[in-house]
């Protein structure tokens, strides 16, 4: 019998968490299953035992999916199976990735994959803060050499308190919601989104999170001690010529510390100048005509000196590889209504990062659907952001949006969602998109402020604008020196120790992710940047401020026009008609489009037109429907049937009655053959309701004069 070693925890909540292995996935190097509530997650690790040649990166992928068994659903489409991950499953990835790849062994270099399956599913108990954790006990109980363990918690602060892996209920009504990665000691991953809170929030949200994560730290070192210590495996994946490492060192550091001192503000003419040490160096050595000169091996130690020689002149000079101060924003213009015919558009350039953003409103027909095991229904904000080759003078194929596309586009939306009407106040779908047209560092920030201006431009009525920073920081932890950036260029972004990515409004943040390479960051240092971050999205906002202060009064002309009203629910169908012909006469005749839907007690009618006289028809003819039918009122009314007793007269919009034919004019009308015709407009009086049956009598003789009797 299988004898499978399982640990557990009860947390602070109540809640129990469990993590098991030996007893599902035993060929990989690693497995467990993680159990909370109903919702389980099978892990599983491998990695090869070599690196592949002339590799000096780690190879790491991390796949998590929902199986739909999980959740009790069948897949929808043709196939009927789970197929490419989708968005919300790459962000997942995207959050268990950027916490476990700091963790890894800088030398280690093997090809190495974390495949995450949710395998049941509890609704009360969302299993994207718990990814990351299971990927951390299988990789803790494997042999594959781990810096861990690590976690990662939810914490959101909901009514003044903060709760930890919260339920959705809770995270409804929550004003922060962080995602917190991080070992015993060091936080190294955070994202989330908030409604503009206060930089103090969010470090005490951090604290919180940390000291749940160091419980659950605690239980894979229990679960470690009960599978028995694993011997890391034994690899030597570098490559070394230290004769080759000191002379580069010697011919070219100070050159190199020269150039970053200068402060060459454009990236090309910087990049040129670091080739040319580069060149320079490869030339006294013969590299060309030496077959035995290692250019692999030459360009990683390169690369690792230009690195400390430009981190080391911004630590020493406080002045950066551009030229700017350690808190200055590049040069920003921004501009709106670019494209004539989007619903909105705008440029936002800082530096050389630019964004052409557009703003597109739809109908509740654009609405995305979701269809996931997890999730379901209709996204009515989408932002898609795209990073083509040219944006960085590079030639590369357009495959579509790949995880850091998805992962940049998220961000911004979170960033702006909920700077956007209600639902009860906003009826269009909005589609933002951000084409990155130059990228020298913070592109998704660029997309947050041409985002924003963008809606602005296009008269959605947003609550406040918004703006967003990159922050960095360069350390070195002998001398204890530091430098907070503001703005990182993407040079900084690589050698830098942090990448904090802030976004809100004047009053508060609204997102934020960051990355942390280094370990022991103080929330004293952490306060310190995002408060330095503040001053930069201050700024930024006043920058954005002399394009546009407030969303435009009206939409634009080529804009559709919405308009929306509620019916009594017994309205619905009068409305969408017999297989929804009513609806689509409607449409067809006012050149409107028209959607109705059931919305708690009540019907929800919306209408977009392009032209207000399309949309006045629309809205005439659906009231016209609605209106209750009062005894006496006079009506205009169309034949639509003739009998031998009578005819029936639509007298309003999906209402017929009967003029009978005794009802027809005071003279007798022996038939009704030649006394009207179908299609045929009639003036009638509405003389009765019957109230058994609801059906309507019509009367047109009681319109007409009575003749006088004649004297005998």
């Amino acid at each position: 019998m299988i004898k499978p070693i399982n640990v557990s925890k009860k947390l602070s909540d109540g809640r129990e968490i469990s993590i098991e292995t030996g007893k599902l996935a035993k060929q990989a190097d690693g497995s467990v299953v993680l159990t909370m509530g109903k919702t389980m997650i099978l892990a599983s690790v491998v990695s090869k035992k070599e690196a592949m040649d002339n590799v000096d990166f780690l190879p790491l992928s991390v796949d998590y999916q929902e199986k739909f068994a999980s959740a009790g659903k069948i897949p929808g489409g043709f196939l009927k199976r789970e197929g490419r991950l989708s968005d919300h499953e790459v962000l997942i990835c995207r959050l268990v990735d950027r916490v476990l790849r700091p963790l890894f062994p800088s030398d280690y270099h093997a090809d190495t994959q974390v495949l995450l399956y949710l395998i049941s599913a509890d609704k009360d108990v969302l299993p994207d803060a718990l990814a990351a954790l299971a990927a951390s006990a299988a990789l803790t109980v494997s042999d594959i050499p781990f810096n861990g363990p690590i976690a990662e918690v939810r914490v959101v602060k909901s009514e003044g308190k903060y709760i930890v892996n919260p339920t959705p209920e809770q995270i409804e009504n929550a004003t922060l919601n962080l995602m917190v990665g991080a070992s015993y000691d060091n936080i190294c991953m955070v994202e989330g989104e908030s409604k503009e809170v206060s930089e103090e929030e969010i470090v005490e949200a951090l604290k919180v999170a940390h000291e749940a994560i160091k419980t659950l730290c605690e239980l894979q070192n229990e679960l470690l001690k009960k599978v028995g210590s694993q011997d890391k495996r034994e690899y030597s994946h570098e490559k070394s010529d230290d004769d080759l490492k000191n002379d580069i060192i010697k011919k070219t550091y100070d050159d190199l510390y020269k150039i970053a001192a200068k402060g060459i503000a454009n990236k090309k003419k910087r990049g040129e100048s670091f080739k040319e040490v580069r060149e320079k160096y490869l030339e006294s050595v013969g590299a060309a005509d030496n077959d035995d000169f290692d250019e692999f091996l030459f360009n990683k130690y390169f690369h690792d000196v230009e690195k400390d020689a430009i981190r080391n002149s911004v630590l020493d000079s406080k002045v950066r590889l551009d030229g700017r101060k350690l808190d200055e924003i590049r040069p920003i213009w921004s501009e709106i209504d670019y494209l004539p015919n989007a619903h909105g558009s705008a440029i936002f350039t800082r530096g050389e990062t630019q964004s052409l953003t557009t703003v597109t409103l739809g109908t509740k027909l654009d609405e995305q659907m979701i269809d996931g095991a997890m999730h379901n229904g209709y996204n009515k904000f989408i932002l898609h952001y795209n990073f083509p080759g040219f944006s960085t003078g590079e030639v590369r194929p357009n495959r579509g949006a790949g995880r850091r596309e998805i992962g940049h586009g998220n961000l911004a939306l979170r960033a702006l969602k909920n700077t956007i009407p209600a639902d009860e106040d906003n009826p269009y779908t909005i589609r933002i998109v951000s084409d990155i047209l130059e990228s020298n560092g913070s592109s998704s920030m660029a997309t947050v402020c041409a985002g924003s201006l963008a809606l602005m431009d296009a008269g959605v009525k947003v609550k406040k604008p918004v703006s967003g920073i990159a922050m960095g920081m360069i350390s070195d932890a002998e001398s204890g020196k530091y430098a907070i950036l503001s703005d990182i260029l993407g040079d900084e972004d690589h050698l830098g120790d942090m990448d904090f990515k802030v976004t809100g409004t004047e009053d508060g943040i609204t997102a934020c992710q960051m990355d942390i390479k280094i370990d022991g960051l103080s929330f004293d240092v952490l306060t310190e940047a995002l408060n330095q971050a503040k001053e930069g999205r201050l700024h930024i906002l006043k920058e954005m401020s002399n394009t546009i202060k407030d969303s435009r009064s009206d939409l634009k002309a080529h804009t559709p026009r919405s308009f929306q009203m509620s019916i009594p629910k017994d309205m619905i169908g009068a409305v969408i008609g017999p297989g929804g012909k009513i609806i689509q006469e409607i449409q067809k005749e006012s050149g409107a489009t028209v959607l109705v839907e059931e919305v708690d007690e009540n019907g929800i009618v919306n209408i977009f037109s392009s032209n207000q006289e399309d949309m006045d028809n629309a809205v005439e003819r659906v009231k016209a429907i609605i209106a209750v039918p009062e005894v006496g009122e006079t009506y205009v009314g169309k034949v639509k049937s003739i009998k031998d007793f009578g005819a029936f007269i639509e007298f309003m919009p999906g209402k017929d009655g009967l003029l009978h034919i005794s009802e027809i004019k005071w003279e007798r009308v022996e038939t009704m053959e030649g006394v009207l015709e179908e299609g045929e407009e009639v003036k009638v009086k509405l003389i009765e309701i019957d109230r058994r049956t609801g059906k309507f009598r019509l009367s047109r003789k009681a319109l007409l004069p009575k003749p006088e009797k004649k004297d005998k």
